[in-house]
């Protein structure tokens, strides 16, 4: 027997089809696009994906993911920038283009607090440095010194000028003193099926896009970012530990809408994006892939982007970095 929305949606098309005018509130609504502003396989694509089926059940609309990489996802974010508040049009913004863009582009399209309406903070990816398996380091003191005794001649992938890994590689090089040099890629995938291959030596990304090869056994962990162990990779220590107190460089993503999004669409979607990272399906496969839920409120997410901004400038002004 046919499902009563199938029939419903049949009866729609054959009205339209004779001409027969249909009243707005009888017509199926229209899909919510998540832009993720970057290749997929990237984090944040793993994440938007992890998401988007959980939120188009609760809210009965499907979720589409929208791939529009370029810039340093400064494309993508400026695009949902000029999308109408209505709630059909989402970002899955992250540290670089909400952060650290602003420092790095000078006309930048969009303004990452008057530009958009944050919605809900998602999660937070440590990043991990990671080389071969095959390589002779097996630890974050071995590669630091012999970046030390080769100044220039190692190297590190990242997605691409700009990006986040590529920020946070060169904040791992002020603090270690180190000089490694960058090759960028169009996208994280790419950039690290070349460390694969033995193009590249290392890189420092979030965990979602490397923890699979560290499982594998064809990429080793040397130390994550984060203030603290995580718990998929447990026997890496962090970069604290590894001789750098202090050092934190996680990579954060969350979803923000168009600024002027009506209020109450921002708090339904809070709070089904909440519900959703609280599914013990989605935590767990938030954990596999070494991602840690962060559900809060908008305003967490306000305070988060904001206080953000002027910690990596910092470190864009010091490394010099430039995103072309």
């Amino acid at each position: 027997m046919p499902r009563a929305d199938d029939a419903r949606r049949r009866s729609l098309l054959i009205a339209a089809a004779l001409g027969i005018a249909v009243p707005a509130w009888a017509q199926p609504a229209p899909p919510i696009r998540l832009v993720v502003p970057f290749t997929p396989g990237g984090s944040s694509d793993i994440l938007a994906r992890a998401l988007a089926p959980r939120l188009a059940l609760a809210l009965g609309r499907n979720v589409i993911i929208d791939n529009r990489p370029g810039a340093g996802g400064s494309l993508g974010a400026a695009e949902v920038a000029r999308a109408a508040p209505d709630g059909q049009t989402l970002l899955m913004g992250h540290i670089g283009t909400l952060a650290v863009n602003p420092a790095l582009y000078p006309r930048l399209a969009y303004d990452p607090i008057k530009s958009f309406t944050p919605v809900a903070w998602v999660a937070r990816v440590p990043n991990v440095l990671v080389v071969r398996a095959a390589s002779p380091w097996k630890t974050l003191s071995d590669f630091v010194q012999s970046a030390r005794a080769r100044p220039g001649q190692l190297t590190y992938s990242s997605g691409g000028n700009g990006s986040a890994a590529h920020i946070g590689f060169e904040y791992l090089k002020l603090r270690t003193k180190i000089f490694v040099l960058h090759i960028p890629y169009r996208g994280t995938a790419p950039s690290i099926n070349d460390l694969l291959a033995g193009q590249v030596d290392a890189t420092f990304t979030g965990t979602p896009a490397v923890l699979p090869h560290v499982r594998s056994g064809r990429l080793r962990a040397l130390a994550v970012g984060s203030s603290g162990r995580i718990d998929a990779l447990p026997d890496v220590p962090t970069i604290a530990e590894a001789g750098y107190p202090g050092f934190e460089a996680d990579q954060w993503y969350g979803v923000v809408a168009p600024a002027g999004t009506p209020a109450a669409l921002v708090v339904r979607l809070n709070a089904e994006i909440n519900k959703a990272l609280a599914l013990p399906d989605v935590a767990r496969q938030l954990a596999a892939e070494g991602a840690v839920p962060a559900p809060g409120t908008p305003e967490d997410f306000a305070r988060l982007i904001a206080r953000e901004i002027p910690r990596w400038a910092e470190v864009v002004r010091a490394g010099n970095v430039q995103p072309n």
